[in-house]
């Protein structure tokens, strides 16, 4: 996997990647942008008239502003032919006027601060222009058109297009190639907002720090008051806990999950073993078996057997490998540095085995040889077979998509977890989408040239959540960002597509809260909530006392004075998750509800976390017109004896039986 350093922040705000693995389109039949059929958007390229892509008119006249590396202006995917007249709100436009279309209505860029740290840049750079891809397919993923006939060397691949696939797009870049520095990021956020978006998508991030030091989170709260709802990416540091960042409670933050698309490949073994795997390289230069080698036994003289197991620079020996299908353990250096490696010492395919920590979790990386990845116990099936002969042979097969074959969504291994680091009391990630393996458009400057390709990591999955909220700004324009992140996440599954098993993680477990949020994006639930969690800059604001900052620093966030409230609780604060960190004794947590539908009573149900009292009152809310707003208080006690030496979870609903209003409770408990 190659960590692209275009997704950083400067060093000022930290350092984070948000893209984990590049795939080149190689020739292969997929369905492109499955992830919108998984999303029940459309079912087998049919739209049907409960889709949320009918009732939105597929985002016509939203505007979605993408903050990345820029935009390849040239793609069908932000070709202008048939869109009417620029919504008379836009009050933006293109550095360059060649770049703007009725489609793409905005393209500009900041490198200000990037030039200020790193120098003068080449001056054919000062331009929107997308060279390295990542801004076009993010784009794309949350607006981009229908484009039919997608292919990659004449191979046909279907259909390309975005959430809001009707909405009108603007790219402002602000990642270059080191880093994306904070104050050309800022810069982006203000132009955009001035400019008249609805939507800002930022797949870029940086490490958590304290909100008033934290660039992003002032410039993401200026938008939000103005009514933008604020994308983010969730970052890579997965599966390690604590590893979330853009954890401000005014922005919705995304993390990755997979889809229900394969591409299968098999690993077949002298022995008769066949072992699946996921693959996307070229095929094996020649039929018939080929003599397999364990990484380990194919050190060089200087490396130790664990380094050359893990396939690191420099400690393969050519000799021992050429020609031979070399066994590699995943872990300490990337993916497809392993193959990289392999390649240099001579071998003609790769098999990447799966450590325990990674479990499950397999990707069909681009490598630069013929290669499959494996899961831990296919692995330890082969590690056994090495170990049993001096003899051991295998042959490769070349990988073909599938759909439908895979239980999906999985919380994807690298995607960043809680517990959030600055406000434990607030659950980040908010929400996971689909994040491996995804194609959209690309950059075809420089070589080679890729009008679409594929990239996983949680910047993929990160566009697709903004094109769901250009479709739900369009349904209720006058949702606030805090209504649209509510109906998102209180309307999220928690299931699994084949049999209704819970969500899992990368090794097979439950996904927990802190690895995948409130759940997996629905769509079409997301659009009629009934109930929203509602948040006001005052209730934000009164969030940001309750980290004991005084006015000046408050005034950094409201451009005026304001003054805390003598009595404010963050656990008070109206958050569509409930998260109580070292609940001590009995703790009370008040909530508010807003009814976004008709006249109705809604019952509540409560699955409590393990060893924990939970009771709420009342137990039914009356709503008799839209915009009628009922508190309900949720009191929680440890129970005695009970000891709670982590986290643990469950969940609340209030419901009828038109509406499932669901929150995650996650409580720690303070021995």
């Amino acid at each position: 996997m190659v960590h692209c350093s275009c997704y950083h922040l400067s060093p000022e705000t930290g350092e984070h990647p948000d893209v984990v693995s590049v795939i080149q389109s190689n020739g292969i039949n997929l369905h492109t942008t499955h992830s919108w059929d998984f999303l029940r958007l459309e079912k087998n390229g049919s739209v049907g008239s409960s889709s949320l892509w009918t009732k939105a008119n597929y985002g016509e006249n939203i505007i979605i502003a993408n903050l990345d590396c820029g935009v390849y202006p040239e793609s069908k995917s932000f070709r202008g032919k048939g869109y009417g007249p620029i919504p008379t709100k836009w009050k933006g436009g293109c550095d360059n006027d060649t770049f703007c279309n009725n489609k793409l209505i905005g393209a500009k860029y900041y490198n200000n601060g990037y030039q200020a740290k790193y120098g003068k840049m080449d001056p054919s750079m000062n331009s929107a222009r997308d060279h390295n891809g990542h801004g076009s397919h993010t784009l794309s993923i949350a607006g981009g058109n229908f484009v039919p006939d997608v292919s990659y060397n004449t191979v046909w691949m279907g259909t390309a297009k975005g959430g809001s696939p009707q909405a009108r797009v603007a790219a402002y870049k602000v990642c270059w190639p080191v880093e994306c520095h904070a104050a050309d990021v800022v810069k982006g956020f203000e132009t955009a907002v001035n400019d008249g978006v609805d939507v800002i998508s930022a797949s870029l991030g940086s490490h958590p720090t304290e909100y008033m030091n934290d660039a992003l989170a002032i410039a993401s709260f200026h938008a939000v008051k103005k009514g933008v709802t604020v994308v983010f990416s969730a970052g890579n540091e997965g599966p390690s806990s604590g590893t979330v960042t853009n954890v401000a409670p005014w922005v919705i933050t995304v993390g990755a999950s997979t889809i229900d698309r394969e591409f299968q490949s098999f690993l077949f073994l002298a022995n008769g073993l066949n072992l699946k795997g996921l693959s996307m390289p070229k095929p094996l230069p020649h039929p018939g078996f080929y003599t397999l080698i364990n990484a380990a036994n194919a050190k060089a003289e200087t490396a130790t057997e664990m380094d050359a197991m893990h396939c690191l620079q420099g400690t393969l020996d050519p000799e021992k490998v050429q020609g031979k299908i070399l066994v590699c353990l995943r872990g300490v250096n990337d993916n497809v540095a392993k193959g990289t490696e392999a390649v240099l010492a001579g071998a003609a395919g790769m098999v990447l085995c799966n450590d325990k920590a990674h479990g499950f979790d397999i990707t069909a990386d681009f490598h630069v040889l013929p290669a499959i990845h494996i899961t831990f116990p296919d692995g330890h099936r082969l590690y056994d077979y090495l170990n049993s002969t001096n003899l051991a042979k295998g042959y490769i097969f070349h990988p073909v998509p599938a759909i439908h074959t895979v239980s999906a969504p999985v919380v994807a291994n690298f995607s960043s977890r809680g517990p959030n680091s600055i406000t434990p009391e607030i659950l980040k990630p908010d929400i996971v989408a689909p994040g491996v393996n995804i194609l959209a458009a690309y950059s075809e400057v420089p070589e080679p040239v890729l009008p679409y390709n594929i990239l996983s990591g949680t910047s993929v999955a990160c566009p697709h959540v903004a094109g769901v909220v250009g479709l739900l700004k369009s349904v209720h324009p006058d949702w606030s960002p805090s209504a649209i992140k509510s109906a998102i996440m209180t309307t999220a599954s928690t299931k699994e597509n084949s049999y209704g098993y819970p969500m899992s993680d990368e090794i097979g477990g439950w996904a927990e809260p802190f690895s995948c949020g409130a759940g997996e994006i629905n769509p079409n639930r997301a659009m009629n909530p009934g109930l929203v969690y509602n948040l006001t800059v005052n209730d934000y604001l009164d969030f940001l006392c309750t980290r004991g900052y005084d006015k000046s620093i408050i005034q950094k966030f409201s451009d005026q004075p304001y003054e805390c409230p003598e009595k404010n609780n963050i656990l008070d604060f109206n958050y569509p998750s409930i998260t109580v960190h070292q609940l001590n004794g009995t703790v009370t947590v008040t909530r508010r509800l807003t009814n976004v539908g008709p006249p109705a009573s809604y019952t509540v149900d409560v699955w409590s976390p393990m060893g924990i009292i939970v009771d709420v009152e009342p137990k039914t809310l009356a709503f008799g017109k839209k915009g009628e707003e009922h508190k309900f208080e949720l009191t929680m006690k440890a129970q005695d004896g009970f000891g709670i030496t982590d986290y643990v979870y469950g969940k609340l609903t209030w419901s009828n039986s038109n509406h499932y209003v669901k929150s995650p409770i996650v409580v720690s408990v303070l021995l």
